[in-house]
């Protein structure tokens, strides 16, 4: 817990960030300008950047995963608004510490204010949440919570419905890039005051690995510039193999937006495909290696669930759906071992494009302009009007039936899209449309 009267004195970069601390602490922002990768709520115009011009801050949940500037921005909020900053966590604050807190801005409700910043706010118990809201509410404090988790579902609703709540989303590699040279030529707050070079690879190197982690990314470049020597021209040359090093992980030949992509995903697809789940498993890895975004896999496994199984194995397509919602909720690492229970399912699961082709080719007759008309006895509403005396054909109910089927038309053509396979279920259903077909032909009860 601490406290900063951000609005009382100007503290210089010496005596804001010591030579002791670690670079990102000492790389945070000074301003909003300073903030990298979420213009999508500080850019020109957007509404948090507005509330924070005007001083007109609310309280706010800012909500994004680790090491995207939560922290961060809720201190460049307090400077630039000039109100004092205390800080706790929804881990280590009991009720008597919040209440302490809150008691101590009193003092200042009527001067600057008092921003209260509670870490993992999605921990808050009902009594700590009982404790802060009177003062949310007259104005004591104004409260900035961060969380990695979802707030609309972690974070108790009494605070959520008083609160603005803004996503931080990860840092693109191109923010992540712009951060490095920043602290590289930071010569009060980085490291600017050594003679350095880093080289484009290791750049993109270290912003593919970081996985949109600031604070990762410059405890990565802080290690690998403090540990290297000096070559012959004493510069610290920063190649990627020194990056490799120093977070411990290689270089996996693989472009996210290129054909390591695309290639790698399409042997993936083509391996679950082809029933080769040990195959799918080694370019599953590789994909996760090389920092693929596991929503994108997930995507990908969705499709292939209906477009190569379809109802040869219908459960194909609930466990490639679950998969995406689970690695959604529990994120990475974890995430890989459902992706590879997903993968393998469906890589040993009975393959069937049936309705993949049925589609495709109804489409294909809509696209030709073959548009049918609805029969009168599908319709909607009966319309009654001159001249259709004798044309009505009443709607024959299915459930009225035997087996709950019969024969009338649906179209009026006569058109056969769905096919199916002798594929694992599909079998089955390929059984029973045959028999509907015979029974339904013998009329009524």
């Amino acid at each position: 817990m601490s406290t900063h009267d951000l609005f009382l004195e100007e503290p210089t970069p010496e005596d804001s960030t010591p030579a002791h601390e670690p670079l990102a602490a000492r790389m945070r922002p000074q301003c909003l300008e300073d903030v990298l990768g979420q213009d999508h709520i500080l850019g020109p115009g957007k509404l948090l950047r507005r509330v924070i011009e005007a001083d007109r801050l609310t309280n706010i949940i800012l909500y994004g995963p680790p090491g995207c500037g939560k922290t961060t921005l809720a201190e460049v909020i307090a400077r630039v608004t000039k109100r004092r900053f205390e800080r706790t966590s929804g881990v280590l604050s009991n009720v008597a510490t919040l209440r302490t807190l809150c008691e101590g801005a009193k003092i200042y409700k009527h001067a600057a204010g008092t921003i209260l910043f509670v870490d993992e706010i999605h921990r808050f118990n009902k009594s700590q949440q009982d404790v802060l809201l009177p003062y949310i509410e007259d104005g004591t404090v104004t409260l900035i919570g961060a969380t990695t988790h979802n707030p609309n579902i972690f974070v108790n609703s009494p605070l959520t419905s008083r609160s603005l709540v803004f996503e931080l989303r990860p840092l693109d590699e191109q923010s992540v890039i712009e951060l490095v040279r920043r602290a590289l030529a930071d010569v009060s707050r980085g490291l600017g005051h050594l003679q350095t070079m880093i080289t484009p690879e290791a750049e993109a190197f270290v912003a593919s690995m970081c996985d949109g982690d600031a604070r990762r990314a410059l405890t990565a470049l802080d290690v690998a510039v403090r540990s290297t020597p000096p070559n012959d021209q004493g510069v610290i040359a920063i190649t990627h193999t020194v990056m490799e090093d120093c977070v411990q992980r290689k270089m996996v030949l693989y472009d996210k937006d290129e054909d390591g992509h695309y290639d790698t995903i399409s042997a993936f697809i083509k391996s679950v495909r082809g029933s080769n789940p040990d195959a799918a498993l080694y370019w599953l890895a590789k994909m996760l290696e090389a920092g693929e975004d596991p929503r994108f896999i997930a995507r990908r496994l969705i499709i292939l669930a209906s477009e190569d199984i379809g109802n040869a194995d219908p459960r194909g397509l609930t466990i490639a759906v679950a998969a995406m919602q689970a690695v959604e909720f529990i994120g990475m690492p974890e995430g890989r071992i459902t992706l590879a229970q997903a993968t393998t399912y469906l890589a040993t699961a009975p393959k069937s494009n049936a309705s993949y082709l049925a589609v495709d080719e109804a489409l294909a007759d809509v696209r030709s302009g073959r548009l049918l008309a609805v029969p009168e006895h599908l319709k909607n509403i009966h319309v009654k009007a001159e001249g259709k005396e004798g044309l009505d054909v009443p709607y024959k109910y299915p459930h009225d039936f035997e087996n709950h089927t019969v024969e009338q038309a649906y179209l009026s053509v006569d058109k056969n899209y769905y096919r199916p396979t002798s594929q694992g279920y599909e079998e089955t259903i390929a059984k029973r449309m045959a028999l509907l077909k015979k029974s339904s032909k013998g009329g009524g009860k």
